[in-house]
């Protein structure tokens, strides 16, 4: 089977969004061995929309649209598609009740042309929608596939997953398990993982390793194909096994973790509290952590100190030390960190001081960072960055490290035990 991927919508020929659909459907169909030959971008003009996919349709036999399957006119994917098809749109009973229940959960007003994203081609297989409001479809016609899915890249993968591979692995007549353990890595780029890892790469087969750089992490796919789930994950293990013999030190969690949700996992494991100390940062360290439910048992506050006075008056720090080794150091991180825990009375104390930019600061240059780590009372630990993006992708990454270091610190087996 030969696939092409349609981008639906005029916001990306814009520039105003990036099509990042297609870069994870082409992955995913690479997997169960489809070939993606081409990828394609048309607005939400009816017209040129019908001519691409008459070309398509001469060189491909599967072709996927995402996008367009909205409440509003320009959203015209459908339309066009049964127009083509010579074929016709009817309500969805399912789709139409998932919509109004949407809309009386909400307290909002349903409007008419919401109705609009329950309609779909007649006589195909809906693909339900547990993420957001329009369905998507497939239907086959004269030996072609065609594939509708929402733009949302939040609605499209999980529906992508969930219903269109299991609907192309049965029209490919695969019965093939197919497992996926994404590993997820910070601390060393892409260029490098991928060297370290070359022999892996070099002789894969089954299962396979793809790696992806995303703006938090970078990532190792691997992912097996066998006849039951238990097969497949004896084929990655030993794998992944290799992998982390490697490369493991840069590993900070699987599959969905993020470095904020795996940081406030292990926070919540060991029962421990944190408090935070942010110069550069201001607040963005903490900002993370608070992204995930439940939090509450473990961030118990902190404090925002951006200046020198402020770093004196709220937390203590000696103004001697600030003028012997400046703010921008590891003496002054390392002090952030342990009296913002006596502050909190917190188990662990986190400090953040650095230069971001666009200037040097302290006399040191720009991206110069530094994070101390006051655990119990094991020796407070120091971690020195020399950061090289933008001032707000400085504060963003040196937050991210700061999670990062506390992972590591944290799944450290030798910790000593809490002593309040």
């Amino acid at each position: 089977m030969k696939a092409e991927i349609i981008a639906v919508g005029s916001e990306l020929l814009l520039g105003q969004i990036t099509n990042t659909n297609a870069k994870f459907i082409s992955a995913r169909l690479a997997e169960v061995g489809i070939d993606v030959l081409y990828q394609t971008v048309v607005g939400d003009n009816p017209l040129r929309l019908r001519k691409t996919i008459e070309v398509a349709q001469n060189r491909v036999d599967l072709i996927i649209f995402t996008g367009g399957l909205g409440p509003t006119k320009d959203d015209l994917t459908k339309e066009t598609i049964a127009n083509i098809l010579h074929t016709e749109l009817e309500s969805n009973a399912d789709a139409l009740d998932s919509i109004e229940k949407y809309f009386q959960r909400t307290g909002r007003t349903m409007t008419e042309n919401n109705r609009k994203q329950a309609l779909v081609l007649l006589g195909s297989s809906v693909l339900v929608n547990r993420n957001g409001m329009a369905p998507g479809m497939a239907v086959e016609q004269d030996g072609s596939h065609y594939i509708l899915l929402p733009g949302p890249p939040h609605e499209m993968q999980p529906m992508f997953e969930d219903e269109a591979i299991p609907y192309l692995l049965d029209k490919l007549g695969k019965r093939e398990v197919i497992v996926s353990r994404v590993l997820k890595f910070y601390g060393i780029g892409e260029a490098e993982l991928e060297f370290r890892i070359q022999t892996i790469l070099a002789e894969q087969t089954n299962p396979t390793v793809a790696p992806l750089a995303t703006s938090e992490a970078v990532t190792l796919r691997l992912t097996a194909k066998a006849e039951s789930i238990e097969q497949a994950e004896q084929l990655i293990g030993p794998v992944e096994k290799q992998i982390r013999n490697l490369v493991g030190e840069f590993i900070y969690g699987l599959d969905e973790d993020t470095l904020s949700s795996k940081a406030a996992e292990l926070l919540r494991e060991r029962r421990l509290t944190i408090a935070a100390a942010e110069s550069l940062t201001a607040g963005l360290f903490m900002s993370e952590l608070a992204n995930e439910p439940g939090i509450s048992s473990s961030l118990i506050g902190g404090i925002v100190v951006y200046n020198e006075k402020t770093k004196v008056e709220q937390l203590n720090i000696p103004m001697e030390l600030l003028e012997e080794f400046g703010v921008v150091s590891g003496e002054c991180a390392s002090a952030l960190a342990s009296q913002v825990k006596r502050k909190f009375a917190s188990d662990i104390g986190i400090g953040l001081t650095g230069a971001a930019g666009p200037d040097p600061h302290d006399g040191e240059p720009m991206g110069t960072v530094w994070v101390g780590i006051s655990i119990g009372n094991a020796p407070i630990k120091t971690f020195k960055l020399q950061l090289s993006g933008s001032r707000n992708a400085n504060r963003k990454r040196a937050a991210n490290f700061a999670l990062y270091y506390l992972i590591l610190e944290l799944q450290n087996a030798d910790l000593p035990p809490i002593l309040n």
